[in-house]
């Protein structure tokens, strides 16, 4: 194996060596004594300055609420890298020469004498880009984004017109709305004092290496892309399923449920990047334009096609590796009579040359027996002559399933002889691995979007048409469900994957869910 990747290392091609180069900065982060700052955003800025990508000159500005100083964030901060830090332990030298480049700033969202306070720290970096280029990441919830870029462009930080004023961007995490209207509204503010292309939409699901692989295996491997359409592909089946209940999400969870949680965004994310064409270049705006048209040929489901299409579930007691867990219905803030959905299993199609007639099978839930995220393209089965005519069910369909996380790798299922006078068949694996191939080192997620947020490159950013088209996808389905309870095929048991209505919807068709397989 060593021999082989040695030999396979001089075909390296760097795509990315195309990427713009990183222009002195300072990032704002809005909400810095949060959570996210400590457990990702520093830790990912901190890599990002020990793989040296970051600018040649940056400073970061947390700006929150409470009282600390310069030194007593950085101490903070320094404590949390202990903990959170992907690579251990921490390089002394390096967090010292990063920790100088850290800045505090006190100051209430909604005060304009805080922004004042903001502009005058800017205003004493002794170099024009830094007082000029600013990425403003808001780490706060969607309902203060509005306040915040009000104020920023009182203080005359934010610009939609350069002019001379360098570059602002905006950062802001999901979730976007929590409907079609909503969000609707939410971009409305984000592009009241900012351009489209300034807004950088942040879901960490895209900064997957392996989701990033989608495009790259697809469009770069004539054999694969050959049959990626109605003429060889039977179904697909996506799975995102979650080992971990609500536990004290339940709060959150009984206003968003699995369907806003997941569908909304990552699931339609991975659906898109593996249904889309082919785009004309590997620009940001020709990739997400593919993504978007692939979104809208999303045959529109009905009311009646809502009850035929779309499974929803609810955990209630079991076992998880042989603890018993209570039911979401017992889980702290949850509803006694909750009728919101912990899973949720769909059946899409596209209406499009490439997909005609073939279904996209969605799931994903709750305490299921593992945490997995699996695409599994099913091929059409052999046709009823010469094995398949003599084995049977036992001769398998190919398919080829893109492990996303975790043990990430792509394995390829076809059918072989077991070794022996008779004439047995097997299905066998043949697989990639991420590890075994490349070794342990991926960068996470937070790492490859904050630098794109950096460079400017939109690509790995969700543009306002895409999020208010997954919105109308999923409140079509909404809609569906208003007023109708949950029934018994609905519920299923805490460590299993899900419920009976859900393999119903397979069973229609003729088929049947595949588990994921870790990939070794």
């Amino acid at each position: 194996m060593a021999d082989i990747q040695a030999s396979d290392a001089r075909f390296v091609r760097n795509g990315g060596d195309q990427r713009k180069a990183a222009e002195p900065c300072t990032i704002v982060i809005f909400g810095a004594s949060g959570d996210l700052t400590a457990r990702k955003l520093i830790p990912a800025f901190y890599h990002l300055a020990k793989d040296k990508q970051l600018p040649p000159a940056y400073r970061i500005i947390g700006f929150a609420r409470r009282d600390k100083t310069d030194d007593s964030w950085r101490q903070e901060l320094r404590e949390a890298l202990d903990e959170f830090s992907r690579t251990k332990p921490v390089d002394e030298t390096l967090w010292r020469g990063f920790a100088a480049n850290l800045f505090y700033c006190k100051g209430d969202l909604n005060d304009t004498a805080a922004y004042a306070k903001l502009e005058q720290r800017l205003s004493s970096f002794n170099s024009p880009p830094l007082r000029k280029n600013l990425l403003f990441y808001l780490a706060t919830p969607p309902s203060q984004f509005g306040g915040v870029i009000e104020q920023l462009h009182s203080a005359k930080l934010l610009h939609k017109e350069s002019n001379g004023h360098g570059w602002q961007r905006l950062v802001v995490e999901k979730p976007f709305g929590h409907d079609l209207a909503s969000a609707h509204a939410l971009n409305a503010e984000l592009t009241r004092y900012a351009h489209e292309q300034q807004v950088c939409r942040i879901d960490h699901y895209l900064g997957k290496e392996t989701v990033q692989n989608i495009l790259m295996f697809r469009f770069s491997n004539s054999i694969f892309e050959r049959l990626w359409n109605r003429e060889t592909v039977d179904h697909v089946q996506i799975t995102v399923s979650e080992k971990l209940g609500v536990g004290e999400r339940g709060g959150y969870y009984e206003e968003a449920g699995a369907l806003r949680d997941m569908v909304q965004n990552h699931m339609l994310q991975v659906l898109a990047l593996v249904a889309m064409e082919p785009p004309v270049s590997l620009e940001a705006e020709a990739v997400r334009d593919e993504k978007v048209k692939l979104l809208k040929s999303i045959r529109e489901l009905t009311p009646a096609d809502v009850a035929r299409q779309i499974v929803r579930g609810q955990y209630f007691a079991g076992s998880i590796n042989g603890q018993p867990v209570p039911g979401y219905r017992q889980e702290p803030k949850v509803r006694p009579d909750s009728n919101v959905e912990t899973y949720v299993a769909l059946k899409f199609f596209i209406d499009n040359w490439r997909w005609s007639g073939v279904p996209f099978y969605l799931r994903t839930g709750k305490y299921l027996p593992m945490s997995a995220s699996e695409v599994r393209i099913q091929f059409r089965p052999t046709p009823h002559v010469l094995f398949a005519a003599q084995c049977g069910r036992n001769l398998d369909t190919n398919a080829i399933a893109l492990r996303l996380q975790p043990n990430e790798g792509i394995y390829l299922r076809f059918n072989g002889k077991v070794p022996g006078m008779s004439l047995g068949v097997r299905p066998v694996r043949m697989h990639f691995s991420y590890d075994a191939e490349f070794g342990a080192y991926t960068p996470e997620a937070y790492e490859r979007l904050l630098l794109e947020a950096i460079v400017g490159d939109a690509t790995l950013f969700i543009r306002r048409d895409e999020v208010e088209t997954a919105w109308q996808i999923v409140d079509s389905i909404r809609k569906g469900w208003d007023g109708k309870p949950l029934t018994n095929r609905e519920f299923y048991a805490a460590g299993t994957w899900g419920p009976v209505a859900a393999d119903d919807l397979l069973a229609q068709g003729g088929h049947a869910w595949h588990e994921p397989v870790p990939v070794k």
